[in-house]
């Protein structure tokens, strides 16, 4: 059950800019349509339904009936697929890379979170179906991204040469990683389960991408989950009119960039999470994906010989659509182009680049949806739950940073005090007035005020180190326990989600940890579960 949930900002690991989002802060409304509320899902639903024509409805259900044709889909899943022809269907969607046993713990909490807001439309919007849909990002070509993962502190790795696309990967060399992993994980009930799954996966599947959709539909599909790969002909084909308008008008590099400096102008505090090139796509064939760009007048793809001028290319394109992948700035357009889609659910650093796409989809009059933030979790232990009581600790004191964390216990804990705060205030209002008698006299005064009054806050500031520091020897047994606690909960001083993959708790709970995050994650609470397990 859930234990707590801790505002993202009220944590040191979420950014000014997705705190400010999910709080709906009106200077960044410009940046996006709808806010999402359950209630606003009904004009997105219906602004969708007017773009996306029964033609693309069609190629959808043709090129994910092709798709599933290895898994022998059951009878939910092939309804899923055909109820996509319908215009009162629609899609929510997340996306991820394809890593290695997906990767951290948030590739998990991504799904969750895309099927639970698919059950609580559904229960809003009767009349409509929902479809979740997992993007599987197979073009991507960053291939030490996703070759490894973290499990009970170890890190496995798979280790091979790589070029092109990471889906078309071959996994014949996956049979030593799968050999070590399986090794380590015993012999109870769960880890012959995963056992098995990651033998099917890996191991009875020619490419990557196969194998990602075995373990993403194994473990989900159940719940009508829908696992798309948009490295297709017929898919890419529906895109040439987006691919074109980059190729003569640069239409990415205009829009981003000019919402780019109006972002930097709502707050300083905000980062540009991406930057536009001036082309944005990369020429895809077999062991092949490098970018495209553009210099008097010739398209050339770089580290190759490959080049044409704009009726070669646009030729290209017709032809061979397939051969030209969106970079990140083009792939959501890609998304939003090819699905019913309503809502795209993410993490913290693509919903950054999200907010920097809304008038690139204007100007190519495709409908921007709903941005969502996935949920977010700590997993606690009942073990891991008494350890913090016996230390005096809330959950809450645990997502400030290691040093911060044992700072603040200290001064709890200590038996002198070592919170100068009101002897600071103090000083502050005494100065106040000795700056009020400077501006009625000599103003020159007023250098000689601030200098003594800097002089003796960093006085206090100093005794208050040197207290800390005394208390912290005082205290060192019970630092090691707090700095236990935290590295166990906050691998690397990072979020637990970021670091640590799902097969660590689905070797102790199986089935039931998926149960539980299912049941026990709400899509539209915007901040972090902590849950008990």
């Amino acid at each position: 059950m859930p234990t707590d949930c801790i505002s993202f900002r009220d944590t040191a690991f979420v950014s000014k800019l997705i705190c400010d989002y999910v709080e709906n802060r009106p200077e960044l409304q410009m940046l996006y349509h709808r806010f999402p509320t359950i209630e606003n899902f009904k004009a997105q639903l219906e602004a969708k339904q007017a773009e996306f024509n029964f033609e693309k409805r069609a190629n959808l259900v043709a090129v994910l009936t092709e798709q599933y044709a290895p898994l022998s889909p059951s009878e939910l899943t092939t309804k899923a697929i055909q109820s996509l022809a319908d215009e009162n269907t629609f899609t929510v969607t997340t996306g991820h890379q394809l890593n290695l046993l997906g990767g951290p713990l948030y590739f998990l909490y991504k799904i969750i979170t895309t099927i639970n807001l698919a059950k609580e439309l559904k229960h809003k919007y009767p009349k409509n179906k929902f479809v979740p849909v997992f993007w599987m990002a197979s073009e991507d070509h960053d291939f030490e991204e996703i070759n490894h993962f973290n499990f009970q502190n170890k890190r496995f790795q798979w280790t091979q040469q790589s070029s092109g696309a990471v889906g078309s990967l071959a996994t014949s060399g996956l049979a030593e990683f799968v050999k070590v992993f399986s090794d380590t994980l015993g012999n109870s009930t769960h880890a012959i389960e995963l056992k098995e799954l990651v033998k099917n996966a890996y191991l009875n599947h020619s490419n990557l991408a196969s194998a990602t959709r075995y373990l993403v539909h194994t473990l989900f599909g159940s719940e009508g989950l829908l696992i798309i790969d948009g490295n297709n002909s017929a898919l890419k084909r529906l895109f040439i009119p987006q691919i074109t308008s980059e190729l003569t008008n640069q239409q990415a590099f205009t829009s981003v960039s000019k919402t780019n400096n109006q972002l930097t102008k709502i707050d300083a505090a905000y980062k540009v999470q991406v930057n536009p090139r001036e082309l944005n796509l990369f020429y895809l064939k077999e062991n092949l994906r490098e970018r495209i760009v553009k210099k008097a007048g010739v398209y050339s793809v770089l580290n190759t010989d490959i080049s044409w001028d704009l009726a070669g290319i646009l030729e290209e394109v017709n032809v061979h659509p397939e051969r030209f992948s969106p970079n990140v700035i083009m792939r959501p357009l890609y998304q939003e182009t090819i699905l019913p889609n309503l809502c795209y659910i993410g993490g913290g650093g693509e919903l950054a680049y999200w907010l920097q796409l809304k008038s690139y989809f204007e100007a190519e009059r495709i409908q921007f949806p709903i941005l969502l933030h996935r949920n977010s979790v700590l997993l606690i232990s009942q073990k891991q739950h008494q350890k913090l009581d016996k230390l005096q600790l809330d959950v809450s004191d645990l997502f400030k940073t290691k040093e911060a964390l044992i700072q603040s216990q200290i001064k709890k804990i200590a038996s002198l005090p070592i919170d100068f705060s009101s002897q600071k205030e103090q000083l502050k209002q005494q100065f106040q007035y000795l700056y009020t008698i400077a501006n009625q006299t000599d103003k020159s005064f007023k250098g000689a005020v601030s200098a003594q009054e800097q002089k003796q806050v960093k006085g206090l500031e100093t005794l208050e180190k040197r207290l800390l520091k005394a208390e912290k020897k005082v205290h060192t047994a019970y630092i090691k326990r707090l700095d236990s606690i935290h590295l166990e909960l906050f691998p690397n001083g990072g979020l637990q989600e970021r670091m640590t993959n799902f097969s660590e708790f689905y070797l102790e709970h199986g089935d039931a940890f998926l149960e539980t995050l299912k049941s026990e994650l709400h899509p539209l609470n915007q901040k972090i579960h902590v849950l008990t397990l």
